[in-house]
């Protein structure tokens, strides 16, 4: 059964974004607590959004997503920010199910696309992502600025690097 998570599905949550994690060896990276996922998932205007995949009353994946605006189109989109399932739900249709949900909101809203990230090495992701008619996007370099860089351009350095266009 897939549904949107409710506020007792956060412990389970916080622990599936850690089995990612650790599965994306990038453990040591996550520092979300259960109270930070609970406020932004609960708000009075959530930022973020959940749903559960339930087999005999344990929850066994999840997609965690938010909205997207694209200029382009004037409409929003669905960014997929984790999609995971325990591996012994695998092969029996969750991720695809998850996936399905995030579809069917997207059709119903409006929205124009469903998009996500996968690890380059995550040859079962990649093959299950394109078996459902998912296309790469590998003209597309991905950027993140973050920590101390981040810091620097927020505060205003003075060291500026050259101006660019993108």
């Amino acid at each position: 059964m897939i549904r949107a998570a409710v506020p007792d599905d956060v412990d389970d949550l916080v622990q599936l974004i850690n089995d990612l994690a650790e599965f994306e060896r990038s453990l040591q990276s996550v520092a979300i607590t259960a109270e930070q996922l609970r406020g932004a998932l609960f708000a009075h205007h959530p930022t973020v959004f959940a749903h559960v995949a339930v087999e005999h009353a344990r929850v066994v994946g999840m997609a965690i997503w938010f909205l997207t605006f694209s200029t382009w189109t004037g409409r929003n989109g669905i960014h997929l920010e984790d999609l995971y399932v325990r591996p012994e739900a695998r092969a029996a249709g969750v991720g695809r199910a998850l996936l399905a949900e995030l579809a069917s909101i997207a059709h119903r809203s409006g929205y124009t696309r469903v998009e996500w990230s996968v690890l380059h090495w995550n040859e079962a992701a990649l093959c299950f992502y394109r078996a459902l008619g998912a296309e790469p996007l590998d003209e597309w370099i991905g950027y993140r600025l973050s920590g101390a860089p981040l810091a620097t351009l927020a505060t205003g350095s003075r060291s500026r690097p050259a101006e660019g266009t993108g």
